[in-house]
């Protein structure tokens, strides 16, 4: 097993389903008598902090920002024929979908925007998968734009044109 990433205060991570947040304090409270270590993080979209015990950390999916190697490979998801989710009827296909936003693998978030990318273009999508789309959207954009330092508008435009052709 590989030893957890220590972030320090100001570094950049991703915690699955949020998205991208910088770690703004680390702090030790007493909880149940013992003195624990916890990250701050903010999340850059929205704001919203999270605390996140620095022990369970790397199990509860918190990582850095994918390097810029694997943010090509990112792309090369988006660009493949693949279809990640077959399942009829739609909840079972939502369900399969969120479970892949909530494993914080941008591969995994990839293949959703890249499946419903594609969806909308043959049928109209459910409220709820539109919801899916946009969050998926959201945490891509956002990584893809630090790690490879490219303005997030810029990354949109990319990912559009893949869509597109």
């Amino acid at each position: 097993m590989t030893k957890a990433k220590e972030f320090k205060v100001g570094d950049k991570a991703v915690y699955p389903a949020h998205g991208v947040g910088e770690i703004t304090d680390i702090m030790t409270r007493k909880l149940g008598g013992q003195e624990r270590q916890f990250y701050t993080l903010k999340v850059l979209e929205n704001g919203m902090k999270i605390m996140v015990p620095v022990t369970t950390a790397a199990a509860a999916g918190l990582r850095p920002i994918v390097s810029s190697k694997e943010a090509k490979e990112v792309f090369d998801v988006l660009k493949s024929d693949d279809v990640a989710v077959k399942t009829q009827p739609w909840n079972r296909r939502y369900r399969e979908y969120m479970d892949m936003l909530k494993s914080g693998s941008p591969f995994e978030v990839a293949k959703v925007l890249r499946d419903l990318y594609r969806l909308k273009f043959e049928k109209e999508l459910s409220f709820g998968e539109r919801r899916l789309l946009d969050t998926a959207n959201t945490l891509l954009i956002v990584e893809l734009s630090l790690a490879l330092e490219i303005e997030e508008g810029e990354i949109k435009q990319q990912v559009e044109e893949i869509f597109a052709a």
